[in-house]
């Protein structure tokens, strides 16, 4: 059973109206939140087998943050534009996709809401005390989610938030 990482890209900068939304750069806040991200991966023993990002700047540069942070090979980075603004089923095709290619250690996606925090919020496990918050998933936020069954069934799964850390949860 594959453990899916659902990392939503860290903050990006507004600064620029002139720029285009798939370019837009990270914030110095996501500078500073995504290798967090990966420090609290790395502790955790959630350090990736393969990494999939939107190919969105703010994604792409998250990702490759949060991976020099966890110590994972920057290899394991798979670059898929669709996954920027996809939907919830788009996210678990493409991990399903991930999990077919791989040896079944953890799988990160790293991407864009609403489509994470749509596929957060349908897992079966989602505590009540997080269910009513209106933004559930902010920028950076990661969610930790065992699957039952076989990684090529991903498509049709069962599945259990384990936790849901944000930047602001960590120290360091």
């Amino acid at each position: 059973m594959p453990t899916l990482l659902l990392l939503r890209h860290a903050k990006s900068a507004w600064g620029d109206p002139g720029i285009a939304d798939h370019d837009r750069p990270l914030a110095p806040r996501g500078l500073r939140d995504a290798p967090r991200m990966g420090r609290w991966l790395a502790r955790e023993g959630l350090v990736p087998e393969t990494t999939v990002s939107s190919t969105a700047v703010r994604a792409r540069r998250t990702a490759r943050l949060a991976l020099q942070a966890a110590e994972a090979p920057l290899d394991s980075l798979k670059l898929d534009g669709r996954l920027y603004g996809a939907t919830p089923w788009r996210i678990l095709a493409r991990a399903a996709e991930a999990a077919r290619e791989g040896a079944g250690g953890p799988i990160l996606i790293v991407g864009h809401n609403p489509g994470l925090e749509d596929l957060v919020r349908g897992v079966r496990s989602l505590p009540a005390r997080l269910a009513w918050r209106q933004k559930l998933f902010p920028t950076a936020a990661l969610a930790v989610i065992s699957v039952d069954g076989a990684p090529r069934d991903l498509v049709r799964f069962e599945a259990d938030l384990r936790t849901l850390v944000r930047p602001r949860d960590l120290r360091g």
